[in-house]
Parts: C-alpha cells; structure tokens; sequence
C-alpha cells in the first residue's frame, strides 16, 4: 500500500478540495499520512492567487521535492490554482514535479497517481466549469467539531484585479440537497460549527434556482439537530438582501458574525475595481445589519494600493475605518496579477507607498480593536474549546470569531476540558485582538 502525504496551501475553498483529492485516494485503499518524510507520493494543492501565494507554493514545491532524495518519495504531484495559471512554466521550470493536474480534474487524482507511480510525467487540464464532487465523501483534516461546506464554486464577479474567474470558472451552485446531506453527515461525526464558504456566498442558487437561496439554505441547515453554529463568510454587500438578514435574526444556530468584502470605499477606486456597490450602499448596509441585528459581527478586507489610488482615496478610505469602526478587519497591498484588467491600469504606486498605507490602516485598527475588547470585560460568551496550552490555560473562539482569522479567547480553567467543548465564559480582559477569561459554567443542550 502506498503513503500518500497531501499539503494544501492558500484558502479554505482550496483545503475542501484538498480532502475531496484525499477521500478519492482512501477510496482507492491509499493511506493517508501527516508525515512528508515517509510518503511515498507527495501531493500539493497550490494557491496562485497573488504574488506571496505564488512566492509560497513554489517554495513549499522545492522543499518537498527534497524528500524524492532524503525521504520515501517517489512522485511529486503538484495541483491547484498555481498549476492552472502556470502550468506551461511549471513543466518548463521544475524537473522535480512528476504531475500536474488543473482545478477542474481533482476527480482523476487516483488516475493521475497510478501514471506517475508508472514513470510517466502527467498533465491533466480539462474544463474549468465541472460540476462540484458532490457524490465524493471529504477526508477531513480540519478538527471535527468545526468544518467547512463549500456551498459553490466560482465566480461572475470579475473584479479588475481578481483572476480567480480564469482559474474557478463560472459561479456554480451545488444543489440545497447535496449541502443539508453532507452538513448532517458532518454533525453526525461530531461537528458542532459549519462554515459555509464560497467565492461570494450571498449569490448562492442563483444559477440553479433563478434566485438567492442563502435564506432558504439556511432555515434548512437550522433545523439540524447536534448542529450548534452556522457561519458565513463573503458576503458581497451588493447581494446581502432584506431577506438574508431575516434569515439570519431568525434562525438562532446562524451566527451574528458576517464578512464582507468590501475591498475599499472610495467610489472611484470602487470603480475601477468593477465592483457593484458604492460608498451610499455600503454605509447603508452597515447600518441597516447594526440597526437589525445589535450584536453583529462585521469583518471586512480592504485593498490598499490599488492603480490610481491617490492620498485623497486614501484620505476617504482611513476616514471611513475611523468612523464605521469594524468589528475585524483585513487590510491587503494590490498586487498587479498578469491577464487582469487591473494590470493594464496606469498610475501604479510602488510597493513602499502600498506597504505605509497598509501599516497605517492597521495601526487606526489595532486602536479600534483593543477598545472593543476592552468594551467585552464582564460579558459572558459561549466559547469553542480548540486547544490546550499549559497549566489550566487554553484557546477558544467566540461567535465573534472565525477560525485562522481573527481573535482567540485565553480561557482558564481550574479542571480538565475537552477540545471542541462549548462553554461558557466570562471575559476579565481585553487585549488588542485577543480576549481573555475564566470558565462560568459548562454550556449544554
């Protein structure tokens, strides 16, 4: 039997495609190990999203190529968004890979391995637009209590400087059956928070149904039983409907967190971007979903740097933070990504101004988030255990957080707890990003 050792690099999206590859490869009596050293095929699942998710999988792919030498490692397999951008390079520049293979034929990976344990050096691309797997059981590496449900794939957005169109493809719904049936199989083996994940969530059915189905998937998965936490993230503010935000004040499982995307708020950089919406909009969806729902969580990411972004765009941008103060925040520098439309722009700005203006927005943030964790001390929050530390110290996450991105909760606690526990906690302090509290008493349904 041969060891199969599978790295996945870049986004959750990617990671889900990851144990997609993962559970075709146990179906196929594969074993699946952590260790690289001791795999006999080494397979990475690349992210080519921009120049640092470049810069990453390709060192990762030099440095596992070591393991052909020093380890067990016979085949190389390389796939993801890097390979179906750069697949020619990739075959040109890297004797060390074995096998490549596009976003659009994870389901041949068992095909693909068995050619490359033959000798032969493989490239499998095909069309972009397949259907999600949806007859294929995941091989989860994330903990159990907390996984992701990619609920579609692709996207119709075609924002200047994304080229994630040209390696997903087209927006493409699973359908609402598939979702339930997997997010029951999920909570059967013991998850208590589901994370649906998408391109752009809000636009979920569109395609299959003629219309948002969000609210409706959502009053489906509330009503599964072990389910604790429904969270959603990328949430486009030009399709967060009226009837989104019912959905979500009435269905108790569904958390008060939401991320929106909104990249910037100048209404001309917004523009450039191609994106839907302007500043009038988003200040209004803000209010509305504060007004609605008082304990909301708003994340959003920005993009600094963008071609033509001048101190006034920028002045608009820091005065807007200042003033709406998110709840989280993600600020990246624009990175001009060949075969898009942003490229072609004139008027870039150099990576040292890209890189100051990034540091500055997250100087006013870091402000805005220490008082607001301040604001938490003496509040009670149910808490997810996820790791154990030392000497009665661990780490959770409330509601108010999502897993990798935001805050943790240090928790201490005179007695032994479990991981993926809900307990209850009350909050002592705050930190800049960080909470940190005792134990009140067990949560439990």
């Amino acid at each position: 039997m041969y060891r199969i050792s599978m790295v996945s690099l870049g986004c959750s999206k990617n990671l889900i495609d990851s144990e997609l590859m993962m559970g075709i490869l146990k179906n196929k009596e594969y074993e699946i190990i952590e260790d690289c050293s001791k795999a006999d095929i080494i397979i990475i699942n690349t992210c080519g999203f921009i120049d640092k998710a470049k810069e990453e999988s390709i060192n990762t792919i030099l440095e596992l190529s070591e393991f052909k030498d020093s380890g067990n490692c016979k085949c190389l397999i390389v796939s993801g968004c890097l390979t179906q951008r750069y697949k020619e390079e990739i075959l040109d520049e890297l004797p060390e890979v074995d096998a490549i293979l596009g976003t659009g034929n994870i389901q041949e990976i068992s095909e693909i391995v068995e050619e490359a344990l033959e000798g032969n050096r493989v490239a499998k691309f095909g069309d972009i637009n397949t259907d999600y797997q949806e007859d294929i059981k995941r091989e989860i590496i994330t903990p159990m209590y907390s996984s992701y449900i990619k609920i579609s794939e692709g996207c119709d957005n075609h924002c200047t400087y994304c080229i994630i169109p040209k390696l997903r493809g087209k927006y493409r719904s699973r359908t609402m059956d598939s979702i339930i049936t997997e997010a029951k199989n999920l909570v059967e083996n013991g998850t208590k928070e589901i994370i649906l994940i998408a391109q752009d969530t809000s636009k979920y059915g569109i395609d299959l149904y003629g219309e948002f189905k969000l609210p409706e998937l959502l009053d489906e998965l509330n009503k599964i039983d072990g389910l604790e936490w429904i969270r959603i993230l990328y949430i486009y503010p030009e399709t967060f409907t009226d009837e989104l935000i019912l959905s979500m004040k009435r269905n108790e499982k569904v958390l008060h967190y939401v991320d929106i995307p909104i990249q910037h708020i100048s209404d001309r950089i917004l523009k450039l971007m191609n994106r839907d919406t302007d500043r009038k909009s988003i200040n209004e969806l803000i209010n509305k979903l504060r007004k609605e729902i008082p304990d909301i969580i708003i994340r959003t990411t920005l993009i600094v740097g963008f071609p033509g972004e001048t101190e006034k765009d920028f002045d608009i941008l820091k005065d807007f933070i200042s003033e709406i103060k998110f709840d989280r925040l993600g600020v990246f520098t624009y990175s001009k990504e060949e075969n898009t439309a942003a490229a072609r722009l004139p008027n870039h700005i150099s990576d040292e101004v890209k890189e100051e203006r990034r540091v500055e927005l997250m100087k006013i943030q870091e402000g805005i988030s220490s008082r607001l964790c301040k604001k938490s001390i003496g509040n009670k929050y149910d808490v997810l255990i996820e790791e154990y530390l030392e000497d009665g110290l661990y780490i959770g996450r409330t509601y108010m957080d999502s897993p990798e991105i935001d805050g943790i909760v240090y928790v201490d606690s005179d007695r032994e707890l479990n991981i993926g526990d809900l307990l209850k906690v009350k909050i002592k302090d705050g930190l800049e990003y960080d909470l940190i509290g005792d134990v009140f008493y067990e949560f439990s349904k």
